[in-house]
């Protein structure tokens, strides 16, 4: 079953916390190399307060067997207490586009790897379009049920 057809993973790296790390944890989200799958990645730089120097990582996938490769890591970094979350909170992550969004602390990613929720501006950000046929809100909310709900 098809359940996206884009996943764009987007995190900021401040210049005081180290890119590399940052970077790092960014690459273990995907199960596997993106340059060898000619994977959209991106690193620009901007500007925080102070003139802070921030790096941005970000990748797109858009071929069918990558985006289903990152949603099966996805799934397995996820514990039950997270993919309960995720289902209760299914209406408020949809938006109008049929795009799903989550955010995944970065420092418990960092630190532990351990995928874990957050309302906070220090994550990573995760915007799955959801493949829903035909585009209704309702079935991107069954797809979306289908996917976190499987064991």
């Amino acid at each position: 079953m098809k359940y996206a057809h884009l996943i764009k993973l987007t995190v900021f790296s401040y210049e005081n916390e180290g890119s590399q790390p940052v970077l790092d944890a960014f690459l273990m989200f995907f199960p596997f190399n993106l340059q060898d799958n000619k994977v959209d990645f991106r690193k620009t730089n901007a500007a925080g307060f102070n003139e802070s120097k921030i790096n941005i990582f970000e990748a797109a996938l858009t071929k069918a067997n990558l985006v289903s490769q990152f949603l099966k890591n996805l799934l397995n970094n996820l514990d039950e207490n997270q993919k309960n979350t995720i289902l209760a909170q299914l209406e408020s992550r949809l938006d109008k586009n049929l795009d799903f969004f989550l955010r995944f602390d970065k420092d418990l990613w960092i630190n532990e790897k351990k995928l874990v929720l957050t309302d906070s501006g220090k994550c990573f950000h995760l915007k799955i379009s959801i493949a829903a046929f035909p585009k209704k809100r309702e079935i991107a909310l069954n797809v979306i049920n289908n996917l976190f709900s499987e064991k």
